[in-house]
């Protein structure tokens, strides 16, 4: 189980988009240079985070913008835009559906509040984290 690899490069384009802010227009081709990924890849990334309202993108020209101040995007936020079944897609439960022994007729339900606690906890660690945390940490190294 891990995060998917599409919020660690949403979280890259991000702080790029926000150290490039006044320098340079932020492309997707420029965006795919400094990831190291295709920028088709890119381009739904940032329909994504479009989408969520975390960043504006004028049609045909690019110039990638945040909308909102660093400090007001939370990774959670990020995660969410490009995972829209959220956190409950990142712990699964193994199917055993239809299963005589009494384990698997209830493991699902045996698993339901634990795993909640677990997404739950996950959830508030990611929204106490922003963009700005992050750009502070980029800054400092």
């Amino acid at each position: 189980m891990q995060i998917s690899m599409k919020c660690s490069v949403a979280v890259h384009c991000l702080l790029y988009i926000w150290e490039a802010r006044g320098k340079a227009r932020v492309t997707s081709t420029l965006l795919a240079q400094s990831t190291g990924c295709n920028p088709v890849v890119i381009r739904n990334i940032l329909s994504a985070l479009k989408k969520a309202g975390l960043i504006t993108v004028p049609r045909g020209q690019g110039g990638a913008e945040l909308c909102r101040k660093p400090e007001q995007i939370t990774l959670h936020e990020i995660y969410t835009a490009l995972e829209p079944k959220g956190l409950s897609s990142l712990i699964g439960i193994h199917s055993c559906d239809g299963q005589a022994c009494p384990v698997a007729k209830n493991i699902r339900r045996v698993l339901r509040r634990p795993y909640h606690k677990i997404e739950q906890a996950i959830t508030s660690t990611m929204d106490s984290i922003t963009l700005a945390s992050m750009i502070q940490d980029l800054e400092q190294r």
